[in-house]
């Protein structure tokens, strides 16, 4: 059989069994899988995949975090998280020998399903048209849904591959974790090349931002009454801050230089303000001046930019302030930076992975695929920065990402599936 015909015979069987697909992401779906650090509920939902995977014969290995030498001791280890009932999931599917191997990674753990009101259930699955509700649905459940649908059909055509196919589902890469990332590589579930299918909207994505999270707190004097003249309070100082902090914005611009792949990007280095608080809300609290705010500020950064730059920045920009002209601090804010750093990371477009990737799926859509650079931090750079792998985000469409009624577009899920198992049938085939 030629390899169009095989490409054909493949994309055939993913739209005929396309139901299928929309059923094992259904089941994960409904199965939370909650980060909350320092704590994660992920162990339910990684038995089903363990059992899965077993089904098809692939010896799965379920293994937590001190099953993995050297792990707690490496550098990018961060301590402060708790791990009992997390385990990550591993599986090989061995090829004849002499091929180029391939890694299908994905995380398991989603954001909470938050406090924000929901239309659907959050663990329901529901699909309405083309679109299938829940959280995780998008990122990045749809992902490893993709995923075990593969090594699903991997097994029932049981096509000689020379390489081998592995697949892994880590825990804790949401709120800047990637420990579990970590112990995959430590583990030694590494490969050729590597795919994660996050939500790319169809997409070759070669590389990621980087991210940093800062909480600050503004404090002042509180209360409703005074026998004097007021003083600045938060509120001013909250006031005065969000005015300013379009000027950080336009600092960043101005100091990060684009890399390439975002030279399309209307901002490549975002700034936003994600989190205000000052108190809790309703009648049973006081009217009074709140005597404390505090804010998240989440910013963005361009592959090669060094951690020790983007806090000097940020701490020299919140220094600043005090010294501003009209300023209502009498002293700097208080800065924690509550996750890791997350660096920007790219491997080249012209890489073989992206090159063959995107003929693949030139080939089997019937258009070419964007190569562009992902709007977001995740857990790819590990893959590039610790075990040179090079490594692309590939996955489906969705929205409401980290937010009430996330969903994944089927259609697409379908699109990213085939393109993926023709690619792992000719990426693997290679001797």
């Amino acid at each position: 059989m030629n390899d169009l015909a095989v490409q054909d015979k493949l994309t055939t069987y993913v739209e005929q069994h396309s139901d299928r697909l929309v059923q094992i992401l259904q089941d994960i779906v409904r199965i939370p899988s909650e980060n909350t650090p320092p704590t994660g509920g992920e162990g339910t939902c990684q038995k089903y995949i363990a059992r899965f995977l077993a089904d098809l014969g692939c010896d799965p290995i379920s293994y937590t975090f001190d099953q993995v030498p050297g792990l707690k001791d490496h550098p990018l280890f961060r301590p402060g998280r708790e791990y009992a009932d997390r385990p990550n999931v591993g599986a090989r599917r061995k090829g004849t020998g002499n091929g180029r191997s391939l890694l299908l990674s994905g995380h398991i753990d989603t954001v909470p399903v938050g406090s924000a009101p929901w239309k659907r259930d959050p663990f329901g699955g529901a699909v309405e048209g083309n679109l299938l509700y829940g959280r995780g649905s998008n990122d990045m459940k749809g992902g490893v849904a993709t995923h075990l649908f593969i090594m699903e059909c991997l097994h029932k055509f049981n096509l000689p591959l020379a390489g081998d196919v592995l697949f892994e589902s880590v825990v804790d890469e949401e709120f800047g974790g990637v420990n579990g990332t970590i112990a995959g590589r430590l583990k030694g579930f590494n490969a050729d090349a590597a795919i994660i299918s996050e939500p790319s909207f169809l997409r070759i994505c070669p590389s990621q931002r980087g991210g940093r999270i800062a909480h600050v707190t503004l404090k002042a004097s509180g209360g409703i009454l005074s026998d004097g003249p007021p003083s600045p309070g938060v509120i001013e100082q909250l006031t005065f801050l969000l005015a300013k902090i379009e000027d950080f914005a336009d600092q960043r611009r101005m100091h990060a230089k684009p890399h390439p792949l975002y030279g399309d990007a209307t901002d490549p280095v975002p700034v936003s303000v994600t989190k205000v608080f000052t108190a809790p809300w309703g009648t049973k609290e006081p009217i009074a001046i709140p005597e404390e705010c505090k804010l998240e500020i989440y910013w963005q950064a361009m592959p090669g930019e060094k951690l020790e730059d983007i806090d000097r920045e940020f701490l020299e920009w919140i220094a600043s302030l005090s010294r501003a002209h009209g300023s209502p601090f009498v002293q700097p804010p208080d800065v924690v930076f509550p996750s890791r750093w997350l660096p920007g990371s790219a491997i080249s477009a012209e890489d073989s992975l992206v090159t063959e990737l995107a003929d693949c799926a030139t080939r089997v859509l019937g258009k070419t695929p964007p190569v562009v650079g992902f709007e977001a931090p995740c857990d790819m750079y590990i893959f590039h920065m610790l075990t040179k792998t090079p490594a692309v985000l590939w996955g489906p469409r969705g929205g409401n990402t980290h937010a009430a009624d996330e969903y994944v577009e089927i259609d697409s899920l379908i699109d990213a599936a085939k393109v993926l198992l023709v690619f792992v049938h000719e990426w693997c085939s290679a001797r």
